[in-house]
């Protein structure tokens, strides 16, 4: 009984939990990746297990948001998505060539880095021109390594690929989701495929947390608009903000029991 509700109900209320937090913010990886480890999955495969998890969602807002989609920065997306594939195949690449052991001590950072992204991400592009200018070629190597950086770990790509593109004038983000939400599934189904290839997936958990993930991204997108989004910013924030103090501890102090 316990082994089944580790295995089982744990990673679909984590998945539910994700979606919902997908749909409203970002950050569902920052509750998925706990709930793998936490059901004895090593830290890559959480990893790996997450983002294949995760993957449906994503791919479901991309189309959800089809009809908005125009060109970036005069880069055609067509271009703009091969691109970004080829780096998620790199990052996910990478990331199964990581020891568990190496990515315990790496996987805090980038959990810091993605909360500081979800915090402060909003203000990079206004930051970014005044200071930066890029032109389309410059943008598609930049582009190739944020591709990269989501199939290797992802949290706060989207917020960094926005950013990024607003430096070439687009500075109505509404206009960039879009794009954001397509760029983004582009580097994942990459490294998905690369993942369920190299059999690196832990299925057990992994689909009763896509189950999961699916739900709450329905009921995030329908509470999203009765919420005031300056309480579900700050519920993430708080969120992500103990979780990445909890993997910092499990890292470099106190063990996270399993």
């Amino acid at each position: 009984m316990k082994h089944a509700l580790v295995t089982y109900a744990v990673p679909s209320l984590a998945g539910f939990a994700a979606g919902a937090m997908n749909a409203l913010a970002g950050g569902g990886s920052f509750v998925t990746i706990p709930a793998f480890i936490a059901a004895g999955v090593p830290t890559v495969q959480a990893n790996i297990s997450s983002t294949v998890a995760l993957y449906p969602g994503g791919l479901a807002g991309a189309w959800a948001w089809h009809r908005g989609l125009v060109p970036v920065g005069g880069v055609s997306l067509r271009v703009l998505g091969l691109v970004t594939a080829a780096g998620g195949f790199l990052g996910g690449s990478l990331l199964l060539w990581t020891p568990s052991s190496a990515f315990d001590l790496i996987i805090p950072w980038l959990l810091l880095f993605a909360t500081l992204l979800l915090a402060f991400g909003n203000g990079v592009g206004a930051l970014l021109r005044r200071h930066v200018a890029i032109g389309p070629s410059a943008m598609l190597a930049i582009q190739f390594v944020l591709g990269a950086y989501g199939g290797y770990f992802g949290g706060g790509v989207g917020i960094m690929m926005m950013s990024v593109w607003s430096v070439l004038g687009t500075t109505d983000f509404r206009q960039l989701h879009p794009a954001r939400a397509l760029m983004v599934s582009s580097a994942n189904t990459a490294a998905v495929a690369l993942f369920v290839v190299a059999r690196a997936v832990a299925w057990r958990p992994t689909l009763g947390m896509l189950a999961g993930a699916i739900f709450g991204g329905y009921a995030g997108g329908y509470v999203g608009g009765r919420l005031d989004a300056r309480v579900i910013r700050a519920g993430t924030l708080v969120i992500t903000g103990a979780i990445t103090a909890i993997f910092f501890a499990r890292a470099y102090g106190y063990p996270m029991p399993r």
